[in-house]
């Protein structure tokens, strides 16, 4: 190969990389996570169960109403730029799901989703999973007494009892401390939804808790 060869073949190579980063998307990091503890609807049918062979009727429903890549993709029920306009991004009956489609499945309304015992007006510690960690604000509502699990979940179903602010997590899990509401009895839906906080970014993640008091 003559010099001149050579030297056309390093430049053309060299200017590979430049273009690929020209065409290829760019990977931001994202915060993402999900309540393990007490389990959310997708850690359960992801984690608790095999989304491939769910024992749960209410997971086995979620898969056929919106697919497996749901629970694949467990840590990621988000919208990327909502900045707090929750109830506007979000349709009643689209709560759990995040009004995207992917996650249809998390917004059935049965009265028979796996939930945990809880004790009104107790301490308790959600332990939720992070892939990734960013400062934010994290918002737990509960569904009001005489809430019906057959109906879809409605924003005025909703009442807020916690509020904390950029959490620290150990070893990948936040820790977010509450007090529970008194006075519950029955199934509920525990909803927390985390946004993160601007500049950093508009990203929103919302979790979906079926509880019994």
């Amino acid at each position: 190969m003559t010099k001149r060869r050579r030297s056309a073949l390093v430049a053309l190579l060299g200017a590979i990389p430049v273009v690929l980063s020209a065409v290829l998307p760019v990977s931001v990091a994202n915060a993402h996570g999900s309540t393990m503890n007490p389990p959310s609807r997708t850690w359960q049918c992801r984690f608790n169960e095999n989304p491939e062979n769910p024992a749960s009727a209410a997971c086995r429903a979620a898969v056929a109403a919106g697919g497996t890549q749901a629970f694949y993709d467990w840590h990621e029920v988000n919208l990327p730029n909502v900045a707090g306009n929750h109830r506007s991004m979000i349709p009643d009956g689209q709560l759990c799901g995040a009004g995207r489609a992917k996650y249809s499945g998390l917004n059935l309304a049965r009265d028979d989703w796996p939930a945990t015992k809880l004790t009104p007006g107790a301490n308790f510690t959600f332990g939720v999973k992070a892939t990734a960690a960013h400062q934010g604000v994290w918002t737990s509502y509960v569904t009001r007494d005489g809430y019906n699990p057959l109906q879809p979940l409605r924003w005025s179903d909703m009442v807020q009892f916690n509020q904390v602010t950029n959490p620290v997590p150990v070893n990948g899990v936040y820790q977010i401390a509450t007090k529970l509401p008194s006075g519950k009895s029955g199934r509920h839906v525990v909803f927390t939804i985390w946004q993160r906080q601007l500049p950093d970014s508009g990203e929103a993640f919302y979790l979906c808790n079926d509880v019994i008091f």
